[in-house]
This record gives structure tokens, C-alpha cells and sequence, in this order.
């Protein structure tokens, strides 16, 4: 059948199974947001900006394992994007976003709102496009979503020129291809070797990613863990893949991990990765890291062997894949004195915090006890996002949306709207700091135009509390622009947004909140204002090894 440009558009996303989209008009993309208001069938939310229309596409997709879809028109909409694209890449969230430029003959003229977003965006992308004909829109966007949900997942770029949009083509429907894991480079040999190396192993560690989750690899990897009787510890982006209440389970390893992974795998003699791709804010000093131990590296993505840490043997494909295929090839296997001397640190170095205070590690288990561990938790990117990850214990996959790889600020008030529309049966928690709720605060105004009830927890120390941290114990206390004591009133914003806001400032004010927010049913906001010098533990220095982790206590002692 005969179809403008803008109608094969929203054709090919219903036939992707798109549902939702987020987005922002303009010039140049106003033929596809006329088909979308003809066709009516896809719902599209309006983001009070491109980033956060970015941000909440990543949130569906992460909350879902789906694609998930932006739009923006040229120039300035489609940089807006940029920052949210460069999250999904390096966090691997598959995500499409469809920009529109000028029309071909105005293309490479200045013209007005005119950007090579393609160019733009290359380096941040899986692939991107540019379409200039309307005959070539299916092939280009059943392809851009294959890319997106493809071997390791990432974000794919699509611009459209406005003619593009405008001239007739035909469409015939298709069914969209099936996406198999990526099984091609999986060997016997590999897996064998594999076997090997955990069969040899006297204390063998497991240490997993955001690839387990990316997989759907979470039964296998439990199986996996069982099988070889070992620890496991996790990444930042890895947090549900296994169980957080398990006995097995170690915490985070790297920067802010516990001091039992951290030392757990500076005494392993087998580093077992699953899906990891070895971040350096997880190995500290590379030469040091993990120095008495075997390194077996399992991923999707052969780029990352031997990138950042060298492995001694290798398996290569999907995670979900390669764990069901080593699975049967293994024994069971029992390393008692090992996961004993594990939970003796275990015992010997637990998290803590001051209790008497109304402190972000209070706020955060009382979120999790409130919640029994059954909410989404997106966080922003600081002191709390660490917190988030240390004290609420992630059961399944997909329960924390957080950005890992370039640590955007401003990203997780985006990303609980599109978190809470992907699952609307679900309580979906943002857990914010003052200085990244101040980046994308607008996005209160979408959450209470589409009455989206999502709760945006700030733990407020009126600074940048990580930084502040870093000019603490490292910059002698110089606090460079990282005061920000003003008089902002976050209450007063959220109700200015049409949202409901509330302060806490006593910990026994906190529970009684959280459970009100959650039965409002419309976006709250509680702004608990704790101590500002309040701090990270434990942490290891940049650069050090993840063995010179230390805590309160250690640096009381100096």
C-alpha cells in the first residue's frame, strides 16, 4: 500500500510492538507527529525536554528489556538527545531514537535548525542512519531495531529528512525478525577450558555485570553460582542478576563495593566475569587488581577481552547461553573454608552509618523495608546512587535503573517516568541528590501532566555531595563550587509543577511519608534533608587497589 514517510514511520514501530514513545515536536518532524495523531495507536508522551524524553526511553527499555523509542526534530532537539543516547551506549540499553533534519536540498547549507546529528552521534552510537528517500524507511528502521536489540544491545540513531517524511512509497508489512542470542563464537574448546580453571579451583570468586541482566541470564547464573559453590559479587549496572538476600552474595566490588568483595577478590585464586566489562571504577589499579588469580572472562562482546584486564581464558557469546551450556558440564563442587573465611569479613566489616541521624543509608532500608524489596529504584549519579547500591537489596533483575557507564546526572526523574509506564503495576523510586534533582527537575511537569505516580526521593545535603567528599579526603577541604546553600525550596517546586511535595528533616518522619507517596497515586515529592558532610563507605582511592579499600573506622585510625 501507498504511504507518506511520517505513516511508514509509525507503521513499522507498530510493527516492532511499539508502544509508548517519548518525545518533543518541532519543524522538522511535524509530518510523523501528524501520522502519529492520525493513527492514534501509539501513546506518546511529552517531555518538558529532549533529554528527558531520552532518559525515559532508556528507563521503558531497561525496565523491560524492549526497545525503547524517542523523538526529536532537528538541530537543537536532536542535541538534546545526545546525552541520553551517550547513556544508553555505555550502560548497553537498546534504545531507538528518530530525529528529523531539513529537507535534502537544504541539507550541508546552514540552513535554519540544521546539525549533522549523525555525525554527531557516531561515536555513541551501535550504528546510525540517514534517510533522504521514503522507499528506503522500512528497511532502514527494521533494520535500526534488529541493531538495537542485537549481541550486545546499544542505542541506534535514525534522521530523516522532512521530505523523507513528506513523498510517498510503498509498505508491505512485515513481521519482525527474531533476535537470537549470539551464540556464533561459542566454542568447545572454549568450555572446556572453562570447566578447567573451576574444576582446578581451590577459591573461586564470581563477579557479574550488566550483561547477566541484558541475557536474561538470572536462573542460569544462580544455578551456575550454586554449581561451583563460590561468592559472588557484582557491578553497579550487574545489581539483581543475582539475588541480594542470597548467602552466596558479597555485595558491589570497585570504588564503593564492600570491603569483602573488594578483599574477596584480591585473595580468589579464580575470577570467575559474567558480563562484565571490567570498568576501571571496579578494578582500581589494573596491575594490581586480582594479582593471585586465574581470570575467566564470559561476554557477548569480544571487544571487551583482554581490554582492560587480561584474561587467562575466554568464553564468547550470550552470557544466558554460555551459562546453560556449562551448566551440565559441570560437577558440584564445594569450597567451605573459602565461603567461611567470606563470611567471616562478612562479619568483621559490614556497612554501617550513623543511626541516630536521618542519614541516605537509613532513607534508603527504610525504602526497601517499606517497599519489601519490590519496587523499580532509579537513582541519579552521586553519594546516593552508592547508597542505592549498598543498602536496598535487589532480588531480580531490572529493579535498579541507574547510569553506570557515563554517570549522568539529571538521568533517573526521566527514567522512573518511563520505568512507571513500562510497569504501572509496579512502585517506581527515584532516588535523587539536590545537586543532579536541580539538572532535570522540569520532568516533574510531565510526570503531573500525564499523572505519572512516581516518587522522587532527594536526599538533600544542599551540596554535590560526592565531590564534596573527593575535596574532603583529598583536596584538603577546599570546596570549590560544590556549596549550594541557597534558597531554593524543592517543596515549592514540586507544588509549582502540580506535583505534591513534602519535607522531612526527622528520621521518624521518613516511613510515614514514603507509604503516603506511594498510596497518593500522583507524583510526590519528599525532599529529607540530612548532614552535608555525611560520606561514602567504604571507598577505595582512585588509582589504588581494591585491596587499599578502607572505611570510617580505618580513617579514624589514621
Amino acid at each position: 500500500m501507498m504511504m507518506t514517510g511520517a505513516e511508514i514511520v509509525i507503521a513499522c514501530l507498530r510493527e516492532q510492538g511499539v508502544d509508548t514513545v517519548f518525545g518533543y515536536p518541532g519543524g522538522a518532524i511535524l509530518n510523523i507527529y501528524d501520522a502519529l495523531y492520525k493513527h492514534g495507536e501509539i501513546r506518546h508522551i511529552l517531555t518538558s525536554h529532549e533529554q528527558g524524553a531520552s532518559h525515559a526511553a532508556d528507563g521503558y527499555a531497561r525496565a523491560t528489556g524492549k526497545v525503547g523509542v524517542c523523538f526529536a526534530t532537528s538541530g537543537p532537539g536532536a542535541t538534546n538527545l545526545v546525552t541520553g543516547i551517550a547513556t544508553a551506549y555505555m550502560d548497553s540499553v537498546p534504545m531507538v531514537a528518530i530525529t528529523c533534519n531539513v529537507g535534502t536540498s537544504l541539507l550541508g547549507k546552514d540552513s535554519f535548525q540544521e546539525v549533522d546529528i549523525a555525525g554527531i552521534t557516531m561515536p555513541i552510537t551501535k550504528y546510525n542512519f540517514i534517510v533522504k528517500d521514503a522507499r528506503d524507511l522500512a528497511k532502514v528502521l527494521r533494520r535500526a531495531f534488529s541493531i538495537a536489540r542485537t549481541g550486545r544491545p546499544g542505542p541506534v540513531l535514525v534522521d530523516i529528512t522532512k521530505d523523507a517524511t513528506a513523498n510517498m512509497a510503498e509498505y508491505v508489512p512485515q513481521v519482525p525478525d527474531v533476535v537470537l542470542p549470539d551464540t556464533a563464537a561459542i566454542t568447545q574448546e572454549d568450555l572446556e577450558k572453562a570447566v578447567e580453571l573451576i574444576a582446578e579451583s581451590k577459591k573461586p570468586m564470581i563477579f557479574v555485570g550488566g550483561g547477566a541482566i541484558a541475557s536474561e541470564a538470572s536462573d542460569a547464573l544462580l544455578e551456575f553460582a550454586g554449581k561451583v559453590d563460590a561468592p559472588v559479587c557484582d557491578t553497579l549496572m550487574g545489581k539483581g542478576a543475582f539475588p541480594g538476600e542470597h548467602p552466596l552474595y558479597a555485595g558491589m566490588l570497585g570504588m564503593h563495593g564492600t570491603k569483602y568483595a573488594n578483599l574477596g577478590v584480591a585473595e580468589c585464586d579464580l575470577l570467575i566475569t559474567v558480563g562484565s566489562r571490567f570498568s576501571d571504577r571496579v578494578f582500581g589499579n589494573a596491575e594490581r587488581f586480582a594479582r593471585h588469580a586465574k581470570v575467566l572472562q564470559i561476554d557477548v562482546d569480544p571487544a571487551e577481552i583482554n581490554k582492560n584486564i587480561m584474561a587467562t581464558a575466554s568464553v564468547i557469546g550470550d552470557v544466558k547461553e554460555v551459562l546453560n551450556r556449562l551448566n551440565p558440564m559441570l560437577g558440584q563442587y564445594s569450597h567451605k573454608e573459602w565461603i567461611a573465611h567470606i563470611d567471616d569479613m562478612k562479619t568483621r566489616f559490614p556497612l554501617k552509618y550513623n543511626t541516630e541521624a536521618l542519614t541516605g543509608p537509613y532513607i534508603v532500608e527504610e525504602i526497601y523495608r517499606v517497599t519489601k524489596g519490590d519496587a523499580i529504584i532509579c537513582t541519579e549519579v552521586g553519594q546516593h546512587q552508592m547508597w542505592a547500591a549498598q543498602y536496598y537489596k535487589y532480588s531480580r533483575p531490572r529493579m535498579l535503573l541507574t547510569s553506570g557507564g557515563l554517570g549522568t546526572m539529571g538521568y533517573g526523574l526521566g527514567a522512573a517516568m518511563g520505568a512507571k509506564l513500562a510497569k504501572p503495576e509496579k512502585t517506581v523510586i527515584n532516588i535523587a541528590g539536590d545537586g543532579c534533582f536541580r539538572m532535570n527537575m522540569n520532568e516533574l511537569a510531565t510526570a503531573a501532566r500525564y499523572n505519572i505516580p512516581i516518587v522522587e526521593v532527594i536526599i538533600n545535603n544542599h551540596v554535590l555531595g560526592m565531590v564534596r567528599q573527593w575535596q574532603t579526603l583529598f583536596y584538603e577541604g577546599r570546596y570549590s563550587a560544590t556549596v549550594l546553600n541557597d534558597t531554593a525550596d524543592f517543596v515549592k517546586v514540586a507544588e509549582a509543577l502540580g506535583c505534591k511535595g513534602v519535607r522531612i528533616t526527622k528520621k521518624e518522619e521518613f516511613a510515614p511519608a514514603l507509604e503516603e507517596a506511594i498510596a497518593a497515586g500522583r507524583p510526590v515529592v519528599l525532599d529529607c534533608q540530612i548532614d552535608c558532610d555525611d560520606k561514602v563507605f567504604p571507598m577505595v582511592p582512585a588509582g589504588a587497589a581494591i585491596d587499599e579499600v578502607f572505611d570510617e573506622d580505618d580513617l579514624n585510625k589514621k
